[in-house]
């Protein structure tokens, strides 16, 4: 008699034959189930030490031990499959998003479609990549694609509705669809997609192509209406700016020419209306100018050494003629401190900033010229003792042809003074910004950056 229940070692049988069709197969498991079939017979079933194929007993056993088996290896199989396309999918999930970063954050639509192809090979380790669009019929390749892929294959493939995947020549063509309308195809080869990621790589580049396109085209309607917008502040402003000196002009010639016996005096001073307008006019021109060659950067600054003082005194003596008697207050400390700036337009900012201190101050009171040195800059303050800016305007008073809205009649002037200093500042490496309290008066402060020795730079 066996030491050993037979009904406990048919299932121990089972069981081993199930954990070899898992590891090993169909094949593995059929020799098995010979096996044990064979084992559980010669030891198990009387008569023991004997082969009794014949006995029902023995189908039985040898027909469940099979079944187990083909069962057992047909789920293992199944269950790998299953998981190898799983971390198939996942992969190629990741790979479609970390794609779709990349696309996603383009702007260009131009540089998005060059950079396509190149980044589908990388993304998916493809052999080549080409992007087909018909709007232009433009054809985009990866490194070395143009030799893998064929252009007519590529354009013909845009008619197409649904993924080819040419299995035999290792090729995948996406047609590029938005609703009834094709605007191109992918072709990629070797990649080893399945449709599915075919299918979403396709939506993801018309997406992005999509969007680019959409950015360029928002980025000019908002370019052309700026543009409208500053033809109608500069035609509104040169228009205010204009009229005044040309209505005293015309008044001062009209009277000339129809009234013959002005005495020496009155001729003077219509002459004298007349020479004011026309330096005016003058100015406007000038500002205009520059501003336009600060913008296209046509203006080359000659950065050189100089110290604060040199600065501070080119602006007050350009602006000795405009103060009058109005006091100018110094607080420098830094005199001497070597700047890195071009003088001569460094020092038009400084004195932009004190006209229209001396401007928008009231009478009588003076303005504070200070400096101060942090971080490698000198930082110079104009503060005056004027109305203030309203809170809401702040933002915008460094704009293009802005002016505060309780003044702009009240005090002549374009606008453009300080979008002028600020280009300037910019220009030189530094900041320009202002604190203003309504009622109390405006500080405007910019920074110009400290000129070290070559010693210390090293």
């Amino acid at each position: 008699m066996p030491i050993v229940n037979a009904t406990t070692v048919g299932f121990a049988f089972l069981l081993a034959i199930l954990v070899g069709s898992a590891v090993g197969g169909l094949q593995t498991s059929i020799l098995m189930s010979v096996v044990a079939a064979m084992a559980y017979d010669y030891y198990f079933i009387p008569p023991i030490d004997t082969w009794n194929i014949t006995d029902p007993q023995d189908w039985v056993a040898l027909s469940a031990f099979l079944i187990t088996s083909g069962v057992g290896s047909t789920l293992s199989a199944w269950a790998r499959r299953q998981t190898k396309e799983a971390r198939h999918q996942r992969r190629e999930a990741g790979e479609l998003y970390d794609l779709s970063q990349r696309l996603l954050s383009a702007g260009d639509a131009l540089a998005l479609c060059n950079a396509i192809p190149s980044d589908i090979v990388d993304a998916f380790g493809a052999k080549a990549a080409a992007l087909f669009l018909t709007d232009g019929q433009t054809l985009f390749y990866s490194p070395g694609g143009s030799h893998q892929i064929d252009a007519m294959d590529l354009k013909a493939s845009g008619g197409y509705r649904d993924v080819q995947i040419e299995a035999e020549k290792g090729m995948s063509f996406v047609p590029l669809r938005m609703g009834i309308n094709s605007i191109g195809s992918i072709g990629i080869a070797e990649a080893g997609l399945s449709q599915a990621t075919l299918e979403a790589l396709g939506s993801l580049v018309m997406i992005a192509i999509e969007r680019a396109r959409a950015i360029e085209q928002v980025g000019k309607i908002e370019a052309l209406r700026e543009n409208e917008r500053l033809k109608a502040a500069l035609l509104d402003a040169i228009t205010h700016e204009f009229r005044t000196p040309l209505t005293a002009m015309k008044v001062s010639v009209t009277g000339m020419l129809s009234n013959l016996e002005f005495d020496r005096e009155q001729c003077r001073d219509l002459l004298g209306m007349i020479d004011e307008g026309c330096d005016r006019i003058d100015h406007l021109v000038d500002e205009v100018s520059e501003m336009s060659q600060l913008e296209s950067g046509e203006i080359q600054l000659e950065f050189a050494r100089h110290s604060v003082n040199d600065l501070i005194e080119a602006a007050l003596a350009d602006c000795s003629g405009s103060l009058g008697t109005r006091r100018i207050e110094r607080g420098i400390a830094n005199k001497e401190v070597a700047i890195r700036a071009d003088l001569y337009w460094a020092t038009k900012i400084l004195v932009h900033l004190i006209n229209n201190a001396n401007l928008y101050s009231t009478p009588g009171e003076p303005i504070t010229l200070r400096t101060e040195t942090k971080n490698g800059f000198v930082f110079f303050s104009v503060a005056d003792c004027g109305p203030g800016i309203d809170p809401m305007e702040v933002g915008r008073i460094f704009e293009k042809f802005y002016r505060g809205n309780e003044h702009r009649c009240r005090i002549q002037g374009t606008g453009m003074g300080l979008p002028i200093a600020k280009a300037i500042v910019e220009a030189h490496g530094g900041t320009i910004s202002v604190t203003s309290r309504v009622g109390e008066g405006s500080v405007f402060s910019f920074s110009l950056p400290i000129d070290r020795p070559l010693e210390a730079r090293d």
